[in-house]
């Protein structure tokens, strides 16, 4: 048998990769984590920083592994409420941490935050290396390891594993590179990026507003600002990046209303085409993929990044009880159990996000007195109510240890 160089080897170090690696810090495994972008100084926070919404089960996930505390003191805005409406239209709900009993139904972090945070725990494991900026070049399944060929400040160089992990992206090179098989259906629809200001404090309050172009997220920010998420139809992207920013607020007074009195500030713009992307299958020998190289969604309700943090939790679990039991965690039969526990909640998700995408989406009367009377339905039954925040929350279905606030 031959010896690896690694026992897991993580390609990818954007925020899913990164908290793989902490998630097994502890487990005592020679874990490699392959990026292949230079990390830079951060800096000062910027008025531009991208955020990204956490699940409440991605709070707990955090704090198993480690990494919640930093990331609160750095940025982490609780979402206290949402309210969801269709703009011109009398359905509306709003949702309560309360209604729970929890303290918030989610949070909402600046990514370069999220990641300076993830990146100093994972510094403190001697058993982590990171390997960067490289790039896989080339993949070789043998028996018992995995070959990865990797390019690093121009040199080659071949490392082995026990398992190798595709966290790096949605067009992910690796899950190209051993042939699984994925469908990718685009929307059409573009999210255009950005932060303002509004002249009234959000209160915590997260806002979902379906409109005939899309939906437009307004989603609560450290101090006052709010991150914006707006969903528009392809033709319209360069017309909203060419507008001036006082014309961008108008407009998006305009889509989203007075709730929040007078928008007074736009950060800079930035587009992401949306699209959702199903595969074959999840692992395959020594592979395992997670993040957006195992699924992406649309960001309808805020779902994606929760849904690979959960893909985290759960692969570390199966790693590290296999571990334990003295099992090859790198061998298909070994790793079928994490492909079939994610299977359901990513079609759910999937389903869930693509279901309200399309029926907001669609202007004929009387699907828009059902979808108007259903946002009504939720809003006056508290069971109901429940049910769909266990949904939004990252709470529904059988999670893994840490989603239930349990050590690997």
């Amino acid at each position: 048998m031959t010896s690896p160089d690694y026992d897991i080897v993580i390609v990818g170090g954007g925020m899913v990769g990164a908290s793989l690696a902490c998630a097994l810090g502890k487990s005592g495994l020679r874990i490699a984590v392959v990026e292949a972008i230079a990390l830079g100084d951060p800096g000062q926070p910027s008025y531009d920083d991208r955020t990204i919404a956490l699940a409440y089960s991605s709070r707990r996930i955090f704090e198993g592994i480690g990494v919640w505390d930093s990331i609160a003191k750095r940025s982490a805005s609780p979402i206290e409420h949402i309210h969801i409406s269709d703009r011109g239209h009398f359905g509306f709900t709003r949702l309560h941490a309360s209604d729970m009993g929890i303290e918030a139904l989610g949070y909402v972090a600046e990514t370069r935050a999220l990641g300076a945070a993830l990146y100093e725990v994972m510094a403190t494991y001697p058993n982590i290396e990171l390997i960067c900026p490289a790039t896989v070049v080339d993949v070789r399944i043998l028996a018992d390891l995995a070959e990865l060929a990797i390019e690093r400040d121009g040199k080659a160089q071949t490392i082995r594993t026990r398992l190798a992990v595709a966290a790096d992206g949605g067009d992910s090179p690796l899950r190209r590179a051993v042939g699984i098989e994925s469908n990718r259906h685009e929307y059409d629809q573009t999210a255009v990026v950005a932060n303002v200001t509004p002249g009234h404090d959000h209160l915590n309050t997260a806002y979902e507003r379906f409109t005939d172009t899309g939906p437009l997220a307004l989603l609560p920010m450290p101090g006052k600002r709010c991150a914006v998420v707006w969903s528009t139809k392809k033709e319209n992207v360069e017309t909203i990046l060419g507008w001036s920013d006082d014309e961008y607020l108008e407009q998006l007074q305009q889509r989203f209303g007075d709730r929040l009195g007078r928008f007074e500030r736009v950060g800079k713009r930035v587009a992401y085409p949306l699209a959702l992307t199903r595969v074959k299958d999840s692992v395959s020998d020594r592979i395992a993929l997670i993040g957006n190289a195992a699924h992406t969604v649309h960001p309808v309700a805020g779902q994606g990044f929760n849904l690979g943090l959960r893909d985290v939790a759960t692969l570390a679990q199966v790693i590290v009880d296999s571990e334990r039991a003295g099992q090859d965690f790198g061998a298909i039969e070994v790793l079928r159990p994490y492909a079939d526990w994610r299977k359901r909640d990513n079609q759910r998700v999937a389903a869930f996000t693509d279901g309200l995408v399309r029926v907001f989406s669609n202007d004929f009367l009387p699907l828009t007195l059902v979808r108007n009377a259903g946002l009504s339905l939720v809003n006056l039954f508290p069971a109901i109510k429940r049910s769909f925040i266990r949904r939004t929350s990252g709470l529904n279905g059988r999670l893994p240890r840490l989603a239930r606030g349990l050590p690997l």
